[in-house]
């Protein structure tokens, strides 16, 4: 499951970044065509964040459809997996989209006391 290693760089980039700030939600381009399970990266996120400042985290993912174009006619169209074929029924297509994957955004929690808690 290569989904593992994936997760395990997404977080380890995000601690880069965020330190010891604990973590809220962290939002992620995964597109279509990129060979990642998104499933697979939720549930691998809960095994990699644990014992993190991203533990308990939420993980939320976009999933651009891929975009390609043939390279004999010029048409663009929508690609929902990598069946590379214009209706022209041409296989010279470029992907143009769809093979992304990237941290979007990350939130940081709210670190402000909750009034009667005790905590700080």
């Amino acid at each position: 499951m290569h989904e593992l290693g994936i997760t395990q760089n997404v977080v380890d980039a995000v601690t880069e970044r965020t330190g010891s700030a604990p973590v809220a939600i962290v939002r992620l381009r995964v597109g279509r065509l990129a060979g990642v399970v998104p499933d697979a990266m939720r549930f691998c996120f809960e095994l990699v964040t644990a014992g993190t400042p991203l533990e308990g985290a939420a993980l939320e993912i976009e999933q651009p459809e891929g975009r390609g174009r043939c390279r004999a006619c010029g048409a663009a169209f929508g690609l929902a997996d990598l069946i590379l074929l214009c209706d022209c029924g041409s296989a010279d297509v470029e992907v143009l989209t769809g093979r992304e994957l990237s941290v979007v955004s990350v939130a940081l929690a709210d670190r402000r006391p909750v009034p009667g808690s005790g905590r700080t």
